[in-house]
């Protein structure tokens, strides 16, 4: 597999159709930061072969047309963009809440995960609801967006055996992230609650009620408010 570097980022062929581009290894606010820059660059001025851009945590998948761009044609495009992050702007992120309804069916790892980190079931809800998450990127499926970063105390990892089923509108944990699941579909992740709103509706403008680079709040609400929002 060949690789290049170019000022802190690092280029990987991955397929004879796509290039990554890393901005190190680590999840870092900095990595993220660049990520959106990229995109943003490469939204403003497409390049042409160009199919498809895939975000991470810290890198970009970029899929291209091979009839008609190579591999090192491309890189070199991209270097000239990477020598112009530093100018680009980024939009001030959005800030959004998402009403959740915590425990009983509707989250039914919270008990155990609270246990896990001995924790009563409401500090560990009042943990979950005090982090503003960072949307990294979106994945997994259409409107599923990876938040980070958990507090430390709720860190835990997937469950050991995947649900065959998860109900849209789930809010689970794994790792050191959050995330809400925008249509019923297996998963791993510990359920602690579930959320009325849609996060994924083809008739929004965008479709996904989230995007890279917004903050996420979680606010905890009542069964009653629940069936409200839900039947709005």
């Amino acid at each position: 597999m060949h690789t290049s570097s170019h000022e802190g980022a690092r280029f990987v062929r991955s397929s004879d159709q796509s290039l990554l581009v890393y901005f190190g290894q680590e999840i870092t606010l900095e990595a993220h930061e660049r990520v959106r820059k990229l995109l943003r660059l490469l939204d403003i001025e497409p390049i042409a072969g160009v199919r498809n851009l895939h975000p991470a945590y810290c890198s970009v998948l970029i899929k291209f047309d091979a009839m008609k761009q190579r591999h090192e044609e491309l890189e070199a495009i991209l270097r000239k963009y990477l020598d112009r992050l530093g100018k680009v702007n980024l939009p001030e992120p959005r800030q959004v809440e998402v009403p959740v309804c915590y425990g009983g069916e509707f989250g039914p790892d919270l008990d155990e995960v609270a246990a896990l980190h001995k924790v009563t079931a409401e500090q560990l809800i009042e943990l979950h609801t005090a982090t503003t998450y960072l949307v990294y990127f979106l994945g997994f499926v259409p409107g599923f967006a990876y938040l980070g970063k958990l507090h430390e105390a709720l860190v835990t990892p997937r469950l050991a055996m995947p649900r065959k089923k998860v109900p849209a509108g789930s809010v689970g944990i794994a790792g050191s992230q959050t995330g809400v699941y925008p249509f019923e579909t297996p998963g791993g992740w510990r359920l602690l609650g579930r959320t009325p709103i849609a996060m994924f509706s083809a008739r929004r403008e965008g479709s996904s009620l989230l995007s890279i680079g917004d903050r996420v709040r979680f606010v905890p609400i009542s069964r009653q408010q629940f069936d409200v929002l839900e039947s709005a």
